[in-house]
């Protein structure tokens, strides 16, 4: 059958009510059952209009003119007993007149009824009436599949349909297979882009983007005697907009027909469909449910206060091994909230190591954060079910949960909300800085000195102090990235993710190539136990282990195991992983969790169970390797930043406070060598096996005898000095330093626009 514009067919479910729309149009066009196995069709158009048609012939409902003819007592009987008719009135109407009428038959037959069930099925009625909030179908996230998009044309397959999704990204070469959005082949009104529910949907909108043409004008037209609502469209390539159709329409599939653009332009979209799917007992896939999560969790997005009020429940539901601590402030005044998990909350334990989680650094990718989230309600439940894998983890490890790193961010995104946000929104901090590129750019700074130096094998490979420049009151550095450097100081975290979104990758250090090469594979000199790591998350993520997935955007990194070296993906100074790691004894990867940055809340069980072994297992890892306490032989105290050289491995260690130390390495034979200022070097060997727990290498260091000393400087020597270690305290206590001038002008600055803005008013 030809398919025709401009055609509406409504239908309603009610409860066990199942009614059958006739589809409207003129004269000449057939109407069929919208409730037949191969269902019906809605197609937009933004100037574009929505249009809904049936595929099938079986069977033929009333005309619209036989329709209105059918006898009934009044607008409940026939909304009850022959709802395709209800909805097909000669005058059908708005929601709000249709509201009103039930209202009114709701006064007259259901206070005097008992049929408990009619009650139901009237606030059913209400229900649907008022079921705006359809979540996405999944162009973005993808649950929707490339064979359900079609198009009435398109340039090129990489302009096909399958790239007509909210948000996608285009390829870095022009012209590629990767381009971002779909794009006709003619320019005329009768072009198309066609999505398949493959189920019986209730579809209640469209969000569109450009790509390189920018819409004039949009708008859904319904067609019922002839009439059309018109939207604006949007107005330029990137900000989603929203169309909702007037009517929330019962179909199968839905068409978008572009009427109007730039004389320039050329007809190119991209696309979420919003609709709840509705029960349809000639569905023969009607038995497959919405995947669901097997823990009930608080599966919803979090602006600031309800996060608060979580992490709050949590503590409240267990007290005995929760915490929750501020690290600082937001540029607006958000506090950085972090949850401890441990055993003995705020303590830290000698021989246990620290593990940490941060989510949120770019506040529009919202999954980290929920994830976060749900991790802590998680592990607490579990804890007291007494889920040995999850008391283990708790008793053995310190874990800390940083939810929302740019909570300034996070709150612009939220406000515009999961599918309109775009791919930007919310992404910088309120000062509009991107806080991966706002750490100290250490690699440089290494990588300099090594070339310069006459024996690279001199130069400190760890703990490299923070630059001068960086330490001033005018350098640009973020508040919130001021707090986290802070925080890595006061605890010696082992190990670290870093959870961002808009891929399915995990990502280890370095960053930052070398030269500025824009893709250069940069390994650091621990590049086996980091392909490790990311692989371990990688292979139990659901999503990435699958073979079959589709691409995100444009990269396969499926091809890679989904794992990729930073800087062979594309440079990135002064991120955090590498900071991490150059700076502390901290290794850390970054996760890209999803495709879509901000998902629908409807989808964040499934991304719970998409994720969860993976949190959990990763966090397991930063019991790999070796650990130990290194001790003065006659004090028996603690020796706080001694050295820990592992050779063959260009990247040294250091001590905690208490004189503990983590070495993450993978199952071998390893020479170890630990020295300190003072103190005599001392070498073992260590075994590492395949056995999930660390092996346990103590060390004694001996003194430097004073007779030793005082030979020394009686021949003018000077006593060796870290001075490495000095230089990095000395920069850390400036950088604090100008953290807190910076924070008291700030907050006078905002006392005096408070003072201000109430004297005004006052005046008025």
């Amino acid at each position: 059958m030809e398919k025709s514009l401009c055609i509406l067919a409504a239908v309603i479910f009610l409860g066990g009510f199942l009614g059958a729309a006739a589809l409207i149009n003129d004269a000449t066009t057939p109407s069929y059952s919208a409730f037949n196995t191969t269902a019906t069709s809605t197609t937009e158009n933004w100037t574009k209009s929505v249009t809904v048609e049936n595929r099938s012939t079986d069977r033929v409902p009333p005309t619209a003119a036989e329709t209105k003819d059918i006898p009934h007592n009044n607008l409940w009987d026939l909304m009850l007993h022959q709802p395709s008719v209800f909805l097909l009135r000669k005058n059908p109407l708005t929601l709000q007149q249709l509201l009103s009428e039930l209202l009114s038959a709701k006064e007259q037959h259901l206070q005097t009824s008992a049929d408990t069930n009619l009650k139901e099925d009237f606030y059913l009625l209400i229900a649907l009436i008022f079921l705006s909030d359809c979540p996405p179908l999944g162009l973005e996230s993808l649950r929707v599949d490339d064979s359900q998009i079609q198009a009435s044309s398109y340039q090129r397959m990489g302009l096909g349909p399958h790239r007509g999704r909210l948000n996608i990204q285009s390829g870095i070469e022009d012209g590629d297979m990767y381009d971002g959005a779909w794009c006709a082949d003619y320019k005329d009104r009768h072009q198309w882009l066609e999505v398949d529910a493959i189920h019986l949907t209730l579809f209640t909108g469209v969000i569109l983007q450009g790509r390189n043409s920018i819409w004039r004008s949009g708008s859904i037209r319904i067609t019922s005697e002839e009439k059309c609502k018109i939207f604006d469209g949007n107005q330029n390539p990137e900000t989603p907009v929203l169309g909702r159709l007037p009517v929330p329409t019962v179909a199968r599939y839905i068409r978008i027909n572009p009427q109007t653009w730039y004389p320039n332009g050329t007809i190119c979209l991209r696309a979420e469909i919003l609709g709840c799917r509705v029960n349809d007992p000639t569905d023969i896939y009607s038995w497959e449910l919405e995947p669901r999560s097997k823990d009930s969790l608080d599966f919803r997005h979090h602006n600031y206060k309800e996060m608060r009020k979580l992490m709050k429940s949590v503590t409240e539901e267990c007290p005995d091994i929760t915490r929750i601590y501020t690290i600082g402030k937001s540029y607006t005044g958000f506090k950085l909230y972090v949850m401890e998990i441990s055993d003995n909350p705020g303590k830290h334990e000698l021989g246990e190591p620290e593990f940490r989680y941060v989510a949120g650094m770019h506040g529009n990718e919202a999954l980290g954060r929920e994830l976060v989230l749900n991790l802590m309600q998680y592990l607490c439940r579990e804890y007291k079910k007494g889920n040995q894998r999850v008391v283990r983890l708790v008793t053995d490890t310190r874990i800390h949960l940083l939810p929302s790193m740019n909570p300034d961010g996070y709150e612009a995104a939220y406000e515009k909300g999961s599918e309109l946000a775009g791919w930007a929104e919310g992404r910088y901090s309120f000062e509009g800085i991107d806080l991966n590129h706002n750490f100290p750019d250490l690699n440089n700074i290494l990588w300099d000195t090594q070339e310069k130096a006459a024996d690279p094998s001199k130069v400190p490979n760890h703990y490299i102090p923070i630059p001068e420049y960086y330490t001033k009151e005018d350098a640009t550095v973020a508040p919130e990235t001021r707090a986290v450097i802070s925080w890595m100081q006061d605890i010696p975290f082992v190990l670290s993710a870093n959870l961002h979104g808009g891929e399915l990758v995990v990502t280890y250090p370095f960053d930052c190539t070398r030269d500025w090469a824009p893709q250069e594979n940069t390994p650091t000199a621990d590049d086996a136990f980091f392909r490790w790591l990311a692989t371990v998350y990688a292979s139990t993520n659901l999503v990435m282990a699958n073979p079959d997935r589709r691409i995100c955007h444009y990269e396969d990194f499926q091809s890679h195991n989904n794992i990729i070296n930073g800087g062979a993906w594309h440079t990135v100074p002064g991120s955090m992983n590498d900071f991490s790691y150059l700076h502390t004894n901290c290794f850390e990867v970054t996760v890209e969790l999803s495709c879509d940055k901000f998902p629908h809340a409807s989808e964040l069980p499934v991304e719970w169970e998409n994720n969860k072994e993976s949190l959990l297992v990763y966090m397991e890892q930063v019991h790999r390797g070796i650990k130990g306490v290194i001790r003065d032989k006659l004090t028996k105290k603690g020796i706080p930043d001694a050295i820990i050289k592992v050779e063959d491995h260009d990247h040294d260690i250091r001590s905690a406070a208490d004189g503990d130390y983590w070495r993450l390495l993978n199952p071998g034979e390893y020479k170890v060598v630990v020295w300190a200022v003072g103190y005599f070097p001392s070498m073992r060997r260590c075994h590492v096996g395949m056995e999930p727990h660390p092996t346990i290498c103590d060390f004694t260091l001996t003194q430097t005898p004073i007779q030793r000393l005082k030979d020394i400087r009686a021949k003018g020597g000077k006593i060796p000095q870290d001075l490495q270690l000095r230089l990095r305290a000395l920069r850390l206590r400036k950088l604090r330093a100008s953290t807190k001038a910076i924070n008291r002008r700030r907050e006078s600055q905002q006392l005096q626009r408070r003072r201000a803005r109430s004297s005004g008013a006052w005046r008025e």
